[in-house]
């Protein structure tokens, strides 16, 4: 379950207190508690009606200011209205300030409408003109609101970068609160890719902060999100307790937008537990408190959800579909791409139940879909966290060191001058002294600094081997690996009959092939990039080779109808490394199975020149461009998909190019689009009588 973003746009930059104010104000004869909305609102009609008033003073501008942020959750709208009407006026009278925070409280009407592009555009000019000021305050508190941007659309990486920023500028101006605040938003980055261990670290640095602020309502609000993440954790125990505690003191407070949030949580405690009429009546408190007082489309789609699954297990299906379809709507409003996914999830349950299996399977589709999206954004997010933290801790320590060192210049300038006038003489001493010990060195120094330079070039091969590695890994072999794993629990735990899990099996028959294909050539590409792979020529028949790799791939062909003749002569002999050259057969073959449509044809051929067999594998499939010619056997990151959707490592080709030129050989790609593309490569014949290896 998602978290809620801490103090989502905190409001300490819409909150002073004009103390000029008194001079307009009247005391007010209320009763009883008044809200603050309630409150302000009075106190701007006062002021309105005053003789003097002016639109464009400073003390109605921030009281404007002051109003928008009162209306957050409450009324998007009047949040709006008011702080455009805030922000003509600053700008007709040059007030930056007032620029300023106008320019921020619309950038978060904007955000939780969905509108992240003029969201965007409104903080960074917000962000600009604080810059101009040097206002660290406005500075932190709009980092912090790009930063949640930035995570709304899944780009971790940059939001993580921004709340490491605002942690140094909170601890530049002494800010505790905003300390708190970064901190949990960071937690919630990790919890939000299931990476509880580190959420949990952040976690207590926040909990070390609070103690500190000692404030109640801050760490409530720490409470009800770590009652989440225990939650998605399945530590229901640590769940509840901490949920219970946020609850006792937001109902103290009549904090609102909290609260009606960790009646939520509690509710899908519940529901995670199948708890259903217990997980029922919070949503129910939540919902009343969204009617009644909160404006939060962000958090109504987690309830809307909810309840759609809480109607589901209680079998109740026509409110179930009710509330799914309104969060799908909802989501889509505000583009929530989790929302999406979450309420798709729950209608393909929903449909499915009703025995709707089209409808169900068409939401299955999207569910799916969105989640592969979101799967792949999300494994690239959480390498890119850490590397975004360890750049960001050593931008900081080479800093902390480039100031140490100027500060040891600067004390010790002197005694260092004295101390190279004296290696200098040295130096020179030495050199005349002794010119053959000079060359020695000399000799010395250029032999370690080529050790050095072929040292750096093998880093830099490995890292790039290891880059390739990972990406070809997690994008070929944990999407087939993942859906089947997918596949295997909806049917073990009954969400998929026996006949539908066996209308799968041709499906994860292909995949398990592919995953296989995939593996061995990893394996080999792998070792010969790691470690070597020694080339052990002899005399082989490569009409065998052939023969052998046709039968392999010719139920794969026949799925496709797709016809392969072998034309190669007879007593076609090679000398070269068997294993590495039915690695290349392998692959051509299965690569023209895979871009060649229903009903064509693949042929085998070969031609004799004078101390080598030419080899050619043509196909009636897709062709290629010019472009995709010339980088098709360099980039192992060009991955394409076959005319029925197969999938393809990218690496196969590369791995050709390396075995060919091993064997004393030369590939190349001949292709026309829509037409058909013919692979050659070359192989010495096997008229050498000794055995070379490489």
């Amino acid at each position: 379950m998602p978290l809620k973003t801490a103090s989502k746009f905190s409001n300490g930059l819409l909150l002073k207190v004009v103390l000029s104010f008194c001079v307009y104000l009247i005391a007010v004869p209320l009763s009883g508690q008044i809200s603050r909305k309630d409150s302000l609102s009075y106190r701007l009609k006062r002021l309105e009606t005053t003789k003097r008033f002016n639109p464009k003073d400073t003390i109605h501008i921030k009281l404007l200011i002051d109003l928008a942020s009162a209306y957050r959750f409450i009324d998007n709208d009047s949040i709006y209205s008011i702080s455009d009407r805030a922000l003509k006026y600053s700008k007709a009278v040059n007030y930056k300030q007032g620029e300023i925070e106008a320019l921020y409280a619309l950038g978060g009407f904007y955000s939780e409408n969905g509108n992240r592009k003029k969201s965007m555009a409104a903080l960074n000019k917000a962000l600009q003109l604080a810059n101009e000021a040097d206002s660290k305050k406005s500075q932190l508190d709009i980092i912090n609101a790009l930063g949640q941007n930035y995570s709304y659309e899944g780009n971790y990486a940059e939001s993580l970068n921004l709340y490491l920023k605002g942690i140094d500028v909170a601890k530049q101006i002494g800010s505790k609160k905003m300390l708190s605040i970064l901190n949990e938003n960071i937690a919630s980055l990790y919890a939000n890719q299931r990476d509880f261990k580190n959420a949990l670290i952040f976690y207590d640095t926040v909990q070390k902060i609070n103690r500190e602020l000692n404030d109640d309502i801050v760490h409530a609000e720490t409470q009800s999100n770590m009652a989440s993440l225990y939650m998605d954790a399945k530590n229901f125990k640590y769940a509840m307790f901490n949920i219970n505690k946020s609850i006792n003191t937001f109902e103290k407070n009549k904090i609102y937008d909290w609260l009606a949030y960790a009646y939520e949580v509690k509710g899908s405690i519940y529901l995670e537990q199948e708890k259903y009429q217990w997980a029922l009546y919070w949503y129910d408190q939540s919902n009343m408190i969204h009617d009644q007082h909160v404006d939060d489309d962000r958090e109504k789609i987690q309830l809307l959800n909810g309840l759609s699954k809480v109607y589901l297990g209680l079998g109740k299906n026509e409110l179930s579909m009710k509330y799914a379809l309104e969060g799908l709507e909802l989501s889509k409003k505000i583009k929530s791409l989790q929302g999406q996914i979450d309420c798709s999830e729950t209608l393909y349950k929903l449909y499915k139940s009703n025995e709707d299996h089209v409808t169900s399977l068409a939401y299955m589709e999207t569910f799916k879909t969105l989640s592969d999206s979101l799967f792949r954004d999300k494994n690239k997010q959480s390498l890119s966290l850490l590397e975004t933290k360890l750049e960001h801790e050593q931008e900081k320590h080479e800093l902390i060191k480039a100031n140490k060192l100027a500060l040891a210049k600067q004390r010790n300038y002197i005694y260092f001058s004295v101390i190279i006038l004296i290696i200098l003489s040295i130096i020179i001493f030495v050199v005349r002294r002794s010119e053959s010990i000079q060359k020695k060195l000399n000799k010395e120094l250029h032999e370690k600094s080529e050790a050095v330079i072929e040292r750096e070039s093998q880093l830099h091969e490995i890292n790039k081997t290891k880059t390739k590695l990972f990406s070809i890994i997690g994008h070929d072999l944990r999407g087939p690996i993942g859906a089947l794993q997918g596949m295997l629990k909806l049917f073990t735990e009954g969400e998929v009959s026996k006949d539908e899990f066996l209308s799968f099996i041709p499906k994860l028959k292909s995949d398990v092939e592919n995953i296989s294909f995939t593996l061995n050539n990893l394996l080999s590409w792998g070792q010969s990039q790691l470690n070597g792979v020694v080339t052990k020529a002899k005399s082989i028949s490569l009409e065998k080779i052939v023969s052998n790799n046709v039968n392999l791939l010719s139920e794969i062909a026949a799925g496709k109808s797709i016809k392969i003749i072998n034309q190669l002569p007879e007593n076609t002999m090679i000398w070269a490394d068997q294993n590495q050259i039915d690695i290349v057969i392998r692959n051509l073959l299965s690569n023209a199975i895979k871009f060649t449509q229903e009903n064509g044809l693949i042929s085998i051929e070969a031609k004799e020149k004078s101390d080598m067999w030419q080899i050619m594998v043509r196909d009636t499939g897709v062709g290629m461009d010019e472009e995709m010619q010339k980088k098709i056997f360099e980039d192992t990151n060009v991955t394409t998909y076959g005319t029925n959707n197969e999938r393809g490592t990218g690496l196969g080709l590369s791995l050709c190019k390396e075995m060919v030129l091993k064997n004393k050989g030369e590939i190349w790609v001949e292709s026309i689009l829509r037409k058909g593309t013919t692979f050659y490569f070359t192989v010495p014949k096997s008229e050498k009588k000794y055995q070379w290896a490489s």
